[in-house]
């Protein structure tokens, strides 16, 4: 097998952590105005170096600092962003037998990227990261700030600033690329693009998508899709040659519940084919992400991370089922292509899965066993 000197690795994670006791604790006293920002700040640096060693003491060999200072994976980069706020809607987001928090963004200005405070984060985590091991940026994709600015519930205040599509995407775009090139100015070479506007487009389309009578279904969804094409591969465009760019596509990851269920299929173009990213963490925990078909679309030499293991509860999968899924993915795309990981990360909002830290570290331990199994390395 070819060694795997760039992300992803062989034995990979998707970023995010089980919040520890102590930082929820902060953060919860810090929302009742018991404690100062610098207090809070202090519990969450710690808690980030802790997880840094834990991590490296586990042998990954790309970081990230777990997300730690955020309460969701999207929302925080959300109002990171100039002209952005967060904002309370009637309704959290659905998913399978239970509804979120409530929490969504508005458009209060022009959107920019000038000083975002993510790349404070990232520098942070770059500077008690041992040398040689790789940080990881995680960041909402472009199209995912585009779908929750379209929100029915929202896009009366977006019309205020924006009056059509084109002239928010084209500022998110712009909003984007700074804080990407910020971000390599501090020194990032690895940077993932979460995105679950893909696997929300694998499922029965949520009511209020289709907004024109003549058009059925297939035909939104094609629109769809080329719509995140083009806002994601806007950002892509034109980036540094060492500058690594990757996508998670994911389906929902909330409180060990779940969004949508659907396969590759429908998605595999334009999404495998025309996303110019470097590789593809896939959810394939469950049935609900269907065969590995369509990995065989999976264009020129894109790297593919099969998320066989489930962050959704603490039971250690049957290793030798793992490897028989590896195998049979490896029949649509090169096994020298394909890689290892969980299907999504362990707390895509502070709230958290539903396992222990113990159990989190045991299905970490238990990809790179197998991965050091299925790719030897020397």
């Amino acid at each position: 097998m070819t060694k795997r000197t760039t992300s992803p690795f062989r034995y990979d994670i998707v970023g995010s952590f089980l919040r520890p006791d102590k930082l929820k604790a902060a953060r919860t006293a810090f929302e009742a105005g018991n404690l100062t920002q610098a207090e809070l700040t202090k519990v969450e640096d710690e808690a980030i170096i802790d997880l840094i060693n834990k991590q490296e003491a586990a042998g990954l060999k790309a970081v990230t600092d777990g997300e730690f200072r955020r309460s969701w994976w999207h929302l925080d980069f959300f109002w990171g962003l100039q002209g952005v706020a967060f904002a309370i809607p009637e309704h959290g987001y659905f998913f399978h037998g239970e509804e979120t928090r409530p929490g969504t963004v508005i458009v209060t200005g022009k959107v920019s990227g000038e000083n975002h405070p993510f790349v404070e984060h990232f520098k942070f985590t770059r500077a008690h990261t041992s040398e040689g091991v790789e940080v990881k940026q995680t960041i909402p994709a472009p199209a995912q700030i585009l779908v929750e600015l379209l929100r029915p519930d929202v896009i009366e205040k977006v019309r205020e600033i924006y009056p059509t599509n084109e002239l928010l995407i084209a500022d998110i775009v712009t909003a984007y690329r700074q804080v990407i090139a910020d971000l390599y100015a501090a020194g990032a070479r690895t940077i993932q693009l979460d995105d679950c506007t893909w696997g929300v487009l694998v499922a029965p389309l949520p009511e209020g998508f289709i907004v024109e009578e003549e058009k059925d279904e297939k035909e939104v969804r094609n629109e769809l899709a080329q719509l995140y094409l083009t806002i994601n591969n806007a950002v892509l465009a034109d980036q540094p040659a060492d500058l690594i760019l990757n996508t998670h596509v994911c389906r929902g990851n909330y409180h060990s519940t779940w969004a949508a269920a659907g396969g590759y299929d429908d998605v595999a173009e334009p999404l495998f084919t025309s996303e110019n990213v470097h590789a593809y963490y896939l959810e394939y925990d469950t049935e609900r992400s269907g065969g590995f078909e369509p990995l065989a679309k999976v264009s020129g030499d894109k790297q593919v991370v099969l998320g066989l293991i489930t962050s959704k509860d603490g039971n250690l999968e049957d290793r030798q089922q793992v490897i028989d899924r590896i195998h049979e993915a490896a029949q649509y795309l090169p096994l020298d292509r394909l890689s290892l990981s969980p299907q999504c990360g362990f707390a895509s909002t502070e709230e958290g899965n539903i396992l222990t830290e113990e159990q989190q570290w045991n299905k970490i331990a238990l990809v790179k066993s197998i991965a050091e199994e299925v790719w030897p390395e020397k």
